[in-house]
């Protein structure tokens, strides 16, 4: 539990960084602006989420890219990669290509599973090899292999041609940098048995009761059980009021009033179980927190800012978050190090 003798030691932030799908340009610049202050503020790390076929990051390696020339210490990550949506030697070099550009700050979030909304994508996606597409396990350790170095080719000369056998170019330490987004228990065990690191998010899998936080704390005590040296983040969604208008506060609360009815029951045949979204003074989350049994666990997190809100609620969030929260949860900005 992060207390006085073991204090919160990187906060991050998470973003889908939204934008116009008439103008797209100004929301992307948003989204490199909050990166830059997240930097300025001392943040520890800034995350993107996919959305493809949305009016968000479609592609966040290109967007970590940029960001990677605009800040010098910030770690950048992926929360989640959904693999389904990739060929993994390709992505391999494109995350080696701007982890070597950045100077090994790069975190990639990966997970598994078909591509959301499948039956509408997969005659685009996949025309050719839908039914036989590999969206398991096997597509994950294929990835790890190419970011690790091994050999995927035969080495040698065609003409004047050099080849190598593995993925150009190689980042070395990229790997240990690896994150899998687990929301079961199941996922979470996996992830540890491939010393893997681990992201928790605002919403487990296969939930049997309604106790988020009990479930959460579940899996993350399952995975540390299995890989006691591996990083554990949390992603909670989180919005401290402190220096917000009245105005602010008033569309803060009833973003979370109007999601609250998800997370009291899990939902759908996954049964997924979503948490309470944190909206309130930093004291009053960090009193939230510190009774939250998978927050405990953790010595990091990844903040997930709310979805649709404009660039000055985002800039007074993210100010509040490592002005006032962080510090209210023991952490120092600009304390924590780039893994390499």
């Amino acid at each position: 539990m992060p207390t006085a003798d073991q204090p919160l030691q990187k906060l991050g932030f998470l973003t889908i960084g939204v934008f116009d799908g008439a103008d797209p340009r100004p929301g992307m610049e948003a989204l490199l602006t909050q990166i830059q202050l997240g930097e300025e503020l001392g943040f520890d790390s800034a995350w993107l989420r996919h959305r493809h076929l949305q009016f968000g990051v479609s592609s966040p390696v290109a967007v970590m890219a940029a960001a990677s020339q605009r800040t010098s210490r910030i770690e950048l990550g992926t929360a989640v990669t959904p693999l389904g949506w990739e060929n993994p030697l390709r992505l391999a070099e494109d995350l080696a290509t701007v982890d070597l550009l950045s100077g090994g700050r790069i975190n990639p979030g990966i997970s598994v599973g078909p591509p959301m909304r499948w039956d509408d994508v997969k005659g685009v996606l996949y025309p050719d090899t839908a039914d036989v597409e590999d969206f398991g396990y096997e597509r994950v350790t294929r990835f790890l292999r190419m970011v690790g170095g091994e050999a995927v080719a035969t080495a040698g000369t065609q003409g004047i041609e050099v080849f190598s056998d593995r993925v150009q170019p190689h980042s070395p330490g990229l790997r240990s940098r690896v994150w899998y987004g687990a929301g079961s228990l199941r996922s979470a065990t996996w992830a540890a048995e491939q010393g893997l690191n681990l992201l928790t998010s605002s919403v487990v899998t296969g939930a049997a009761g309604t106790d988020f936080a009990a479930v959460q704390g579940e899996q993350i005590t399952a995975y540390l059980d299995r890989n006691p040296g591996g990083r554990v983040s949390q992603g909670l969604v989180v919005v401290p009021t402190d220096s917000a208008t009245p105005a602010q506060r008033e569309k803060y609360e009833a973003y979370a009033a109007a999601r609250l009815p998800r997370t009291r029951e899990p939902q759908g045949p996954g049964k997924l179980l979503f948490a309470p979204d944190l909206v309130g003074t930093s004291d009053q989350i960090a009193e939230q927190l510190h009774a939250h049994a998978g927050f405990r666990q953790v010595t990091e997190v990844a903040f997930a800012l709310p979805f649709s809100f404009e660039h000055e609620d985002y800039v007074q969030i993210l100010t509040d978050m490592a002005t006032r929260l962080g510090p209210a949860l023991g952490w120092t900005p600009g304390a924590g190090t780039a893994t390499p």
